[in-house]
Parts: structure tokens; sequence; C-alpha cells
């Protein structure tokens, strides 16, 4: 995937463990490093993660780092695969919770697909944000303070999201974009 944007200065980190929707994890990892970008896998565990092709499991993965040895300072940006399992597994992780509010006190932007949001309701970041997910996080989102909107891919302020597998093209041009311009401030009206 070639992009006009140049990530070379730029390290994303990858929140995921096991259960992830293999390809929301593979296609805007390949995105942000043909961009130029170092990538760092982050899970609970360190080892290896079990990807998944919707129920049938898919590859394994190397992770890098566990969440609780990095700081979100150490990162310019976080990506949020969806599967159903994994940020199911994550929101039950208070470092890993910890770990991606700190991205929103610090301003920088994340992207998450699918149900990658769940991890961002628990953290308590999407009160006054738009956004968009897999159609049954609506509820969730919508308690957690947010407006849910069924778009390909939605940005809010450095947040991009997209629904499902078939945004992914969308939703790596966006988050490479995002991921470009850096640190966000919100608004104040």
């Amino acid at each position: 995937m070639k992009t006009k944007h140049n990530l070379s200065d730029k390290k994303i980190a990858i929140l995921v463990t096991n259960g992830f929707e293999q390809v929301e994890f593979t296609k805007p990892k390949e995105a942000v490093e043909s961009a130029g970008a170092e990538v760092h896998v982050i899970s609970l565990k360190s080892g290896e993660i079990q990807g998944f092709n919707h129920f049938e499991k898919g590859d394994t993965f190397k992770v890098d780092n566990t969440v609780d040895s990095v700081k979100a300072d150490d990162y310019d940006g976080l990506i949020l695969p969806g599967g159903v399992h994994n940020p199911d597994t994550l929101r039950g992780s208070e470092e890993a919770v910890s770990f991606v509010r700190s991205f929103f006190e610090q301003h920088k932007p994340v992207a998450a697909i699918c149900h990658g949001p769940w991890t961002l309701v628990e953290a308590d970041v999407l009160k006054g944000r738009t956004l968009t997910s897999w159609p049954s996080l609506k509820t969730d989102i919508e308690n957690a303070g947010g407006k849910w909107v069924d778009e390909e891919v939605y940005c809010d302020q450095g947040l991009v999201t997209s629904r499902n597998p078939d945004d992914i093209p969308a939703f790596c041009t966006k988050a490479v974009e995002e991921f470009a311009e850096g640190k966000h401030r919100l608004q104040t009206a």
C-alpha cells in the first residue's frame, strides 16, 4: 500500500491479544509499516498471539512487548484491532485499559476497528466523541457518552474508527493520515 504520508519518525503500538480478527491486525500493521513507522505488537503476555479469520484459527504472531512493560509515552499512536474475544479480554485488564486511556490523555491518535472500541468504552474516553464500530457496540458506545454513526470510517479529533473488515482500506488510509498529523488537541466550544 503506497501512501503520501511519511511515518518514518513514528512508533506505533498495536494492542492485541488472542482472538483478534487477523485481517484487522495485519492490514493496518502493513499500512503503517509501508508508510515507514516502527510498529510494536503489545499484548497481555509475552510469546505469540493467535489470530482468527472469523471463527477459524488463523496465524500466530510474535509479541514485542507486554502491556505492563510499556507506556503511551513510548508511542506516537495506537491501533486496536477487533474480533470479539480480543477487545473483551483487553477491557478486563487494568493495565491494557490504563495504557489505552493514556493515549487519550496525551491527545495521541488512536485507530480502532470493528469490536476494538469495546476497550475504549472501558477506558471511559468516549464522552462527547462520535465514532463507528461493529453495530452491536452501538448501545455500549452511547451508554459511555459517545455518538454512534454507521459510516465506513469516522475520525473525531484523532480517533479513527471503522465498522468491519470491508472498511479496512479506508480505515488504513485515515489511520496513517492521523498518525502523520500527530497529537490532536480537543477543540473548545
